[in-house]
């Protein structure tokens, strides 16, 4: 790996993006972003819908590009990677997807196993004992051999974590983990999320938008608005924040910088009732 692809990044950041710019369908996105990750904390991303959320976590993975700017994850610049070494850097990565999406036709078991059938040459017993543990890390061992459809929606959820852990990654990725849980599974994948984290080491990143379950998890939060960083800082204090982002995300006022009205032509001319009287 030359230079260009790597560089010195502190010990205590993972993700590391600079100058990030991006453009899509002729919307910006991104307007010079920087930010920092750090190594083995929990952080959150939130921000009003079709900020780029998603789109963030596409360019940290390598998935999308960048119309401008850097971003190091473990030092290495994703920009600039060849395909062998993003598959290496994905490997390293874990996803819990919104849906869980669980393999249907799959046991629990076979679901959480199959990264390690998929990558790795494994004897039987050793996949076997790799597979129970994660799943007894998440509180399933017992459920190895029901099917998807036998689990409730908070199960579906610890199964995909046990999957997402199954080859120990550097980092966890979360899209929206907390959407349709009832109190209860809430609290478990809650608790999960931060044993996890300070267990393992893991980097954990949440894009959420349940403040209330953010705050009881996350070491800081990345509030996304308007192509810009907004704010960054603890729960409590983007919760005090007195910015107009911060006063209309998080107090959830309809009217603030993000408008309730899409972009829209003028509304009389597009009726045709322009020069008609009132």
């Amino acid at each position: 790996m030359n230079e260009e692809q790597r560089a010195p990044i502190a010990d205590d950041v993972l993700i590391r993006v600079r100058g990030l710019s991006t453009v899509l369908n002729g919307k910006t996105i991104f307007d010079k972003v920087d930010l920092d990750i750090p190594r083995g904390k929990i952080t959150a991303v939130m921000g009003p819908s079709g900020t780029g959320k998603t789109t963030l976590m596409r360019h940290i993975t390598g998935q999308l590009a960048p119309d401008a700017g850097e971003i190091f994850v473990d030092g290495q610049n994703v920009v600039r990677l060849d395909r062998a070494q993003l598959f290496a850097l994905r490997e390293k990565v874990g996803y819990l997807f919104q849906n869980s999406a669980l393999l249907t036709d799959f046991s629990v078991f076979e679901n959480v196993a199959f990264p390690l059938r998929q990558h790795l040459s494994l004897p039987e017993v050793v996949l076997r004992n790799l597979v129970l543990t994660k799943l007894q890390a998440v509180g399933l061992r017992g459920a190895a051999d029901l099917m998807p459809h036998e689990l409730s929606g908070g199960m579906m959820r610890r199964v995909a974590l046990a999957r997402a852990i199954v080859r120990d990654p550097m980092l966890i990725i979360y899209d929206e983990p907390f959407v349709g849980l009832d109190p209860i599974a809430l609290n478990q994948i809650l608790k999960l999320i931060r044993t996890l984290n300070e267990t393992l080491g893991i980097t954990s990143i949440l894009v959420a938008h349940e403040l209330a379950a953010i705050s009881r998890v996350a070491d800081s939060i990345f509030l996304i608005a308007g192509g810009k960083i907004a704010a960054h800082g603890k729960p409590a204090e983007l919760e005090r924040g007195e910015t107009p982002w911060t006063k209309q995300f998080f107090s959830g006022e309809a009217d603030g910088p993000v408008p309730f009205q899409y972009p829209a032509p003028d509304y009389a001319a597009q009726l045709g009732l322009t020069g008609a009287r009132a």
